[in-house]
């Protein structure tokens, strides 16, 4: 357990890939505090068995991510109960698909502020802690969104390309502190949010299942395979390692060769 007496907080953590991050963290030791929204009983559930699997403290926070005073408010909270926060992992985000001219501004807003502007927050609130520490990972989860782009995405694309600069930036910033800052882009993760979303697609266009999930959901990923939420996990808790101490400013795929092409 490598990660015994530090501390994370997963933003978007109460289900998918945010609790499969969380899980994987605490598996290695870590305090963690989760974040997102959903049913409360629920939500307790995972804390507890978070605490239990690491043998360290676990917290959830409600803060919202489109609340700059609530993202700093969670990363004092994670510094003064858990001490920290040694790790931070920007997960939390949205979709919405509509061509450009028929975009609702409310809604690219949203995107924007959750999926780029929330990351912005978490590293300039946590980076000072980091610093003090001599010691500090930085990961968010992009998407190959963030290197390629696809119609009807407009804020969702140009948020993922941002996570890429910022990333990039902060990486520079932090060279020398012993920080690493990256992200992580995987291709279509499979989690119950896409896996919902295949029963209505196969009725809208009378496809059967395997098509919907080859031709449709996988047309762009040429092993004809979803990631896993484990494995982006897996590759997230790599790069807390020692040995992932030159990895920063990196922008790193898991996506099946979607964006090898």
């Amino acid at each position: 357990m490598f990660l015994k007496g530090k501390s994370a907080i997963v933003t978007g953590s109460t289900s998918g890939i945010g609790l499969a991050l969380a899980k994987a963290l605490a598996a290695e030791g870590a305090a963690v505090v989760i974040n997102g929204f959903g049913d409360a009983d629920a939500i307790e559930k995972e804390r507890a068995g978070l605490a239990a699997l690491s043998g360290a403290q676990a917290l959830y926070d409600a803060a919202d991510m489109t609340k700059p005073d609530e993202i700093e408010a969670m990363v004092r909270r994670a510094h003064d109960e858990l001490g920290g926060p040694d790790i931070i992992i920007n997960n939390a985000g949205i979709q919405h698909v509509a061509p450009v001219d028929q975009f609702p501004i409310d809604k690219w807003n949203a995107i924007i502020a959750i999926n780029l502007t929330s990351a912005f927050h978490m590293m300039r609130a946590a980076v000072p802690f980091m610093r003090a520490k001599k010691w500090g990972r930085i990961i968010s989860t992009a998407s190959a969104h963030s290197k390629v782009a696809s119609p009807n995405k407009s804020a969702y694309v140009a948020a993922k390309h941002g996570i890429d600069g910022l990333t990039q930036t902060v990486a520079l910033e932090t060279a020398t502190d012993g920080i690493t800052v990256n992200c992580i882009s995987p291709g279509y993760v499979w989690t119950p949010l896409v896996e919902n979303q295949i029963p209505d697609t196969m009725k809208a266009r009378g496809l059967t299942r395997e098509q919907v999930m080859n031709d449709v959901l996988l047309a762009a990923q040429p092993t004809k395979q979803f990631v896993t939420p484990e494995q982006v996990a897996a590759f997230a808790v790599f790069l807390c390692r020692d040995e992932a101490a030159q990895v920063t400013g990196a922008n790193l795929s898991i996506d099946g060769g979607w964006t090898a092409a």
